[in-house]
């Protein structure tokens, strides 16, 4: 499985790295955000739904649990299982529904709900370093390699 490392200095490179994750997004595909609270997973949907077009306000759904987002090509959700603390949580609130091939979901805190969810395509890891991050992206498909060459192939032109 082929990972990859990014260093992220600060937001705005955080940012970066969602906008260029947009170049692979398609319907179907499922992307797990993984990081301590305030790590940026929130800042890195915000730079991917900018990339996409949206221009309205970008927030965490940590108390919604999800905010979906319609664009010309497809229907994102944005998930924050933050707040979950046991399976019937999960089983109760119909989010199953929502992870179809018509769909992009985008999760955050996907080990609130582990076993429960559909696999990722992509899975990114935020860790702390210094006064930055690091990413570390991991495909777990082959759309989510071609997901991951996309954006890397995005990332190193920004």
């Amino acid at each position: 499985m082929m990972t990859e490392e990014l260093a992220l200095p600060d937001a705005a490179a955080t940012r970066r790295l969602g906008a260029a994750l947009a170049a692979g997004i398609a319907p179907g595909r499922v992307l797990y955000l993984l990081g301590d609270l305030g790590s940026g997973k929130t800042t890195l949907v915000q730079g991917l739904l900018r990339e996409l077009g949206v221009a309205g306000r970008v927030k965490s759904p940590t108390y919604s649990l999800v905010e979906l987002y319609e664009l010309s090509s497809l229907n994102l959700y944005h998930f924050d299982f933050y707040r979950f603390t046991n399976r019937s949580e999960w089983e109760a609130s119909g989010f199953r529904d929502y992870f179809t091939p018509a769909t992009t979901c985008v999760v955050e805190w996907p080990e609130r709900a582990v076993g429960l969810l559909a696999a990722p395509d992509l899975e990114v890891s935020l860790a702390y370093v210094g006064n930055g991050r690091n990413a570390r992206l991991t495909p777990y498909s082959t759309p989510g390699r071609e997901w991951l060459a996309a954006a890397l192939k995005r990332w190193s032109q920004a």
